[in-house]
């Protein structure tokens, strides 16, 4: 199963892809940022996020996706601009007819590392270790799409040993 995971954001968006074998090998396909610049509307960064995850999803051809759920703590206006790139997002997905699984930063950590106040820096080495890369992967929003997509792999993969033991 390919899973495309994505951290959303306006002026970078995170996105990994990550494949899970039959046995539940993980195996790194893919993955890096989509960016848009500051000075231009709001509404041609959106449309550039939805254009450029839509030709990702045509290249990459994923089953399924996971995305982040928001999180903000203080910056409304962060949260709002995140919240609308966000929403492109889950429509691009939605419009690719892929299921999609949405996970907190707490559940993320918990499903990479077994601890869910894991920081940054530990998250990035189990990214790296489960990944089996040579690097810690880069930029920080790229490493935690990684993420999203490993705890996506790892939640399908529980939910469905359940189905089978009912």
């Amino acid at each position: 199963m390919l899973v495309l995971g994505i951290d959303p954001g306006t002026a970078r968006t995170g996105y990994g892809l990550v494949s899970e074998a039959g046995n539940g090998d993980l195996q790194l396909v893919a993955y890096g940022v989509i960016k848009t610049v500051a000075d231009i509307p709001q509404a041609e960064r959106l449309h550039k996020l939805h254009s450029e995850l839509k030709a990702l999803i045509d290249e990459h051809h994923p089953a399924e996706a996971a995305v982040e759920r928001l999180f903000f703590q203080k910056n409304v206006s962060t949260a709002m601009s995140v919240g609308q790139a966000r929403g492109v997002i889950l429509l691009a997905l939605q419009q690719a007819g892929l299921p999609v699984g949405e996970y907190g930063p707490q559940d993320i950590k918990q499903a990479v590392t077994g601890y869910g106040a894991a920081d940054k820096v530990q998250m990035q080495r189990m990214v790296k270790t489960l990944l089996a890369m040579s690097e810690i992967p880069k930029p920080d929003d790229a490493a935690d799409a990684l993420a999203i997509a490993i705890c996506h792999c790892h939640s399908v993969k529980l939910k469905r040993k359940i189905r089978e033991a009912q």
